[in-house]
């Protein structure tokens, strides 16, 4: 055995060898490894790809949704700058009328108390809020459930108020 040999040689604890030590000790084949290694890259490769597929997911759907307050935005905006010949004040419903040449404006007459011939295209009825935003006269009348499904979830979760647990 050469000196550069003898450099190779684990000189510590056969416990701590990198190497199997005795002849008994399980035998390590480098093809084996080598699968190993493979089936491990290919799983961590179908764990990112798989969180990276959600992450895009949320990304469009916040993208989406984005889209959606802005075309809002822009709706609420028109509303705003139509035409009003008067105060305008929260909790009120306003009907709003589309001239010839495309301007719009605010009556307090809806289009039953023209006798259905207003002067101008009826473009819908909406109500003021408080924070200023318009509500469509069609969704006054719709139930906002939000408020029902987390007290359901709070149920779920064993956290609803003792009161309304009896529910």
């Amino acid at each position: 055995m050469s000196d550069d040999d003898k450099a190779l040689l684990h000189r510590g604890d056969a416990r701590s060898s990198p190497y199997p030590m005795s002849r008994l000790a399980p035998a390590f084949q480098a093809p084996e490894l080598a699968e190993e290694v493979a089936r491990a890259e290919s799983m961590l490769s179908a764990r990112t790809s798989a969180k990276l597929r959600v992450i895009a997911d949320q990304i469009k759907a916040l993208q989406a949704e984005a889209h959606k307050v802005l075309d809002e935005a822009r709706d609420e905006q028109a509303l705003t700058h139509a035409e009003c010949a008067f105060k305008r004040i929260p909790g009120k419903v306003y009907h709003l009328y589309r001239r010839g040449d495309g301007r719009t404006y605010f009556s307090m007459l809806s289009p039953a108390d023209w006798n259905d011939s207003p002067p101008d295209a009826f473009a819908g009825s909406y109500r003021l809020e408080t924070d200023y935003s318009w509500t469509s006269a069609e969704r006054l009348d719709a139930t906002d459930d939000t408020g029902q499904v987390v007290q359901q979830l709070l149920h779920i979760g064993g956290l609803a108020a003792d009161d309304e647990r009896d529910t």
